[in-house]
């Protein structure tokens, strides 16, 4: 025990991080087991320890910047559990259709009411774009206008929204540039509650898996889904999208991205938050579209999913008082560690968020669109007055 100490002490140190100090980012142990279990159980370890209450730290996200920030996450032990989980994602592929559905159940069916907590008012659960906004809510409108003005959309349009998660988009979409949009989602909360917010618009939600799509589609866009596709499948997943597009269409790819290759995620992410998730990087998403498409445009703006994330967990934190009637307290110190990790990874640049814009021949002339899109606060206002948009208020109380 004293030897394991003696070790995470020096290790965290090595990163700007002591043992009961002062720092909001510092620790306070108040378990000795805790060692033990990080020695032993690595980053897996590290979670279960913080949601049992073996330490606690001020500001998480500011812990998980200065740990990331400094590599020592490689340091992790390499232990019995992280060895199958790797050798299991190699062997089987994760992703498959009999397995998907359990994996999205995990997390995007435990329940609207801390979604509707959590997010902005459309529900937008990716991320969302600060460009000159002062709030979540103009953060997500500004990041879907972004996807639109990408994918250039014309009045009358089909457009395919793979991983459609509550509507955000189709509805966006269909209010205010007057396409048509098919949402596709596998999770049966977000199906109902997708039907009811776009109800009245020529939006089509369907609970299917991406695998059956065999339809075509002026354009297709995929907000924060293919993290859920694994290595094995980001080939049949790009042949799926080239098949439904049209030859002059545009898919535009959002992703949470990795700085190396992987085959599996975090075992504590993999464990708690998104079972057999895993981040692409650049060379996996190149490889897969390599003889598909044109990239046209990769837009890094990952600095601003730690601000996302963070208004989020003030979000879901000041809710937290009606929330806890639903949800046990254990699940509030895991649901403040995804987060707050998440935001430090983002703010260390370990993770990355790209939008990519492809095309199947190249668009002649090129690819030109602004990537600043905020609106005015007046103009704003006046969007949320919206009938369609009061629709929303009434559907979500």
């Amino acid at each position: 025990m004293k030897g394991n100490k003696s070790k995470i002490q020096s290790l965290l140190e090595s990163a700007d991080i002591q043992i009961n100090g002062s720092c909001p980012w510092d620790i306070r142990v108040l378990d000795e087991r805790l060692y033990n279990k990080l020695v032993v159980h690595g980053s897996l370890g590290l979670g279960e320890a913080y949601m049992d209450g073996w330490w606690e730290a001020d500001a998480l996200d500011g812990f998980f910047h200065r740990l990331l920030s400094s590599g020592l996450d490689k340091n992790y032990a390499i232990t019995p559990r992280a060895v199958l989980g790797y050798l299991g994602a190699v062997i089987a592929n994760l992703q498959n259709p009999t397995r998907v559905y359990s994996n999205i159940h995990h997390h995007y069916d435990i329940g609207n009411d801390l979604y509707r907590a959590m997010l902005d008012k459309r529900m937008v659960y990716t991320c969302a774009y600060w460009d000159k906004a002062q709030n979540l809510d103009e953060a997500q409108e500004a990041k879907l206008e972004l996807v639109c003005r990408k994918l250039g959309l014309q009045q009358g349009q089909r457009v395919l929204d793979i991983g459609c998660g509550w509507g955000s988009f189709a509805k966006y979409a269909a209010e205010n540039y007057g396409v048509n949009v098919v949402g596709i989602t596998i999770s049966k909360e977000q199906v109902e509650l997708a039907r009811k917010l776009c109800e009245g618009l020529p939006v089509e939600i369907r609970q299917q898996d991406y695998r059956d799509v065999d339809e075509r589609f002026d354009h297709i866009v995929s907000l924060g889904m293919i993290e859920h596709v694994g290595y094995k499948n980001y080939k049949s997943y790009m042949e799926m999208v080239s098949r439904c597009l049209e030859d002059n269409g545009i898919f535009l790819l959002q992703t949470i991205g990795s700085n190396i290759s992987v085959r599996t995620t975090d075992p504590w992410i993999g464990k708690y938050i998104f079972p057999n998730s895993m981040l692409p990087s650049i060379k996996q998403i190149a490889r897969a579209i390599e003889g598909r498409f044109v990239m046209e445009d990769w837009h890094n703006f990952g600095t601003h999913y730690d601000k996302t994330l963070m208004a989020w967990f003030q979000d879901f934190d000041s809710h937290w008082h009606v929330l806890k009637n639903n949800y046990p307290d254990r699940f509030y110190r895991m649901w403040k560690y995804y987060l707050l990790s998440c935001a430090g990874a983002f703010r260390s640049r370990s993770i990355q968020l790209w939008q990519i814009v492809l095309s199947k021949h190249g668009r002649a002339g090129g690819f030109d669109v602004s990537r600043h899109v905020a609106r005015s606060k007046e103009t704003f206002n006046n969007h949320l007055k919206t009938k369609q948009y009061e629709n929303i208020h009434q559907i979500l109380r």
